[in-house]
């Protein structure tokens, strides 16, 4: 899962058996059972020791409770370092990531307790351990909820929560777009490919539409800007010419979507700014490696037999359920793999 500590890192680990990952601020985390695994993207800095003895392994279910010895946290800044490792931006349209359960009466955050699902033996043990913040991979808290009733399993959840003055925490879908998270980590099980992003990520820009125009003098220019500027700072100057030319001096502004109406009237004021108006809506940049879904192509291909056993290596598991596709067999080549919302395609329900 992730580790985070005042000193920002992304790390993503998936030890086989329990193991203790001790890192010298005092924040030490306690993994089992397969999650996040990368061992090409553990970017710890240089100056973070990090120590893995061995422990005696532990069921599959078991939770991973993160706690801090010393360097106590606020829940704003444990917050940040989540939102640094893997922005919720990067989380699909329709999936409900994030804060869902706040404590009225802020604490200190010294136990975290990470899980897969949020279920009433992990809430036993949050409780049992005095868990200060719970994160749950899945959202427990998912469709509006109109009442909080104890018949309902997830809304009695929440309910000993707030009890508990305890903060639950999703980040699902988010983890699984950023680089380095869940689907890299599934897809990284078949072996060495050229891994692309299916679903590109793109970033946020204050800024929606730039604005070009020419205007008579540098005169007129500061007249534009000064208006401009008096709408509320959301509009920036671009690339003014540093002189004009025989048609004037051209000029480029960028705005946010809500300043746009207001900055082509204050243009539409000026007519060598009105006559010579163009606009252009800006594309979202995008972010390399984060998105939703994975195509491996492998640099070695092998059979679905042996992509079947790998894969149940990599997630330690005993069985996979698999669907063949029509025509193949298990001695058919896997030459390229696809991730999307948790599930491997290798071409193609059978138990192997």
């Amino acid at each position: 899962m992730l580790a985070g500590c005042r000193t920002l890192s992304r790390t993503f680990i998936s030890p086989p058996t329990k193991r203790q990952w001790t890192f010298d601020s005092h924040i030490s985390l306690c993994c089992s059972a397969p999650t996040l695994s990368s061992p090409q993207n553990h970017l710890l800095p240089s100056n973070r020791h990090v120590s893995a003895p061995p422990c005696p392994s532990v069921p599959a279910s078991s939770s991973h409770r993160l706690a801090c010895s010393a360097a106590v946290m606020e829940l704003k800044e444990v917050l940040q370092v989540l939102e640094q490792l893997a922005p919720l931006s990067l989380a699909e349209s329709w999936d409900n990531v994030g804060l869902l359960v706040e404590p009225s009466n802020p604490r200190p955050v010294r136990t975290i307790l990470l899980t897969n699902d949020l279920t009433d033996a992990v809430m036993e043990e949050a409780e049992a351990v005095s868990c200060d913040l719970l994160i749950s991979y899945h959202p427990p808290l998912f469709r509006p909820i109109k009442r909080l009733v104890q018949k309902d399993w997830k809304q009695r959840l929440a309910i000993r929560a707030v009890e508990a003055g305890m903060a639950v925490f999703s980040p699902h879908t988010s983890w699984d777009s950023v680089k380095g998270g869940v689907n890299d980590w599934l897809v990284g099980g078949l072996g060495s490919g050229h891994v692309s992003v299916l679903s590109q990520a793109f970033g946020s820009s204050s800024h929606s539409h730039r604005l070009d125009f020419t205007v008579r003098n540098a005169e007129e220019l500061h007249a534009v800007m000064e208006q401009l500027k008096s709408l509320g700072g959301e509009t920036t100057l671009q690339h003014p010419a540093s002189r004009p030319d025989s048609s004037g001096l051209p000029v480029g502004v960028t705005c946010s979507a809500s300043a746009l109406t207001s900055t082509v009237q204050t243009l539409l004021g000026h007519k060598s700014a009105s006559d010579s108006l163009s606009i252009v809506k800006l594309e979202k940049p995008p972010l390399p490696g984060h998105g939703q879904g994975r195509l491996s192509v492998l640099d070695q291909p092998v059979t679905m037999e042996t992509a079947i056993q790998k894969m149940k290596s990599h997630l330690g598991l005993s069985h996979l359920r698999l669907a063949l596709g029509s025509g193949k067999t298990l001695g058919a080549l896997v030459r390229n793999a696809t991730v999307c919302q948790h599930q491997l395609n290798l071409g193609a329900a059978r138990r192997y």
